[in-house]
């Protein structure tokens, strides 16, 4: 992992922060420096600036470095003014009380799907998805919809930045494959996920589109294949897409951040 060119010392310590999180615990100095592309010298420098910064936290018994709670602060403003959870919340409200199922809320960071919100299905189901957490594209439901309504440019960055990891015998592992199917989402208007990230779990999902078909988050509807089938699934499509149509129209007067 390392900072694009050009980022300089601001790209680095982003990094830093990236490798801390993506470990998910608290983590020694020499275990990040095992995986770091950096020298010993600028890795140590890089973190003490960010504890200094309350961006990361050092527990001195442990001897172990995790996220700092002024990380807490930024996202929590983020979630605010940047995300659509807090315009989308009653409308994920409404179907999820409609459907019973579980209710996705998505947006595009960095070629990757960022849940923004979430709402538990009446009989909750397990399943990888949190609000906050990070997941792959191009094998859900709600990352392939917004990559379908991506400009070519933004598309073939994003399709680069994807692992194309086989998490399940459904699952599209090839930029070839990804391509054709994004062509058919955008025929019908709704993408699938057919068991391609995880075992037994199917969804419908939508784009978020603007008035001029910038995409600007995803919707689904998720289930389980014990549950409900994709055909069941996709005859909620219209009720999905007037909820995203919704949260899109409430969106107008806001500005997100391109999504790529």
């Amino acid at each position: 992992m390392s900072a694009e060119q050009g980022d300089g010392t601001v790209g680095k310590a982003l990094d830093v922060l990236d490798m801390v999180a993506a470990v998910g615990k608290p983590v020694r100095f020499t275990d990040l420096l095992a995986t770091a592309d950096y020298p010993k010298a600028t890795l140590y420098r890089l973190i003490q600036t960010l504890t200094h910064q309350g961006m990361l936290s050092y527990d001195p018994d442990r001897q172990t470095y995790a996220l700092g709670v002024r990380l807490v602060r930024l996202a929590h403003a983020a979630w605010a003014t940047s995300s659509l959870a807090p315009i989308a919340r009653p409308y994920l409200d409404d179907l999820a009380r409609e459907t019973g199922e579980t209710i996705h809320l998505a947006q595009m960071d960095n070629g990757q799907v960022l849940y923004v919100d979430k709402r538990n299905a009446s009989r909750p189901v397990e399943m990888f998805s949190q609000a906050g957490k990070v997941g792959p594209a191009y094998c859900t439901g709600v990352g392939k919809a917004m990559l379908a309504y991506l400009p070519d440019d933004a598309l073939e960055r994003a399709i680069q930045r994807q692992s194309f990891h086989r998490f399940t015998g459904h699952t599209l592992d090839t930029p070839e494959k990804l391509k054709a199917e994004l062509l058919a989402i955008r025929d019908r208007g709704h993408a699938f996920d057919r068991e391609e990230h995880e075992p037994g779990i199917i969804c419908c999902a939508v784009p978020i589109l603007t008035r001029t078909d910038r995409v600007i988050g995803a919707l689904s509807v998720t289930s389980t294949t014990a549950r409900t089938s994709l055909a069941e699934l996709e005859s909620r499509a219209g009720r999905i897409k007037d909820t995203a149509a919704r949260i899109a129209a409430e969106a107008e007067s806001w500005r997100f951040p391109e999504q790529a």
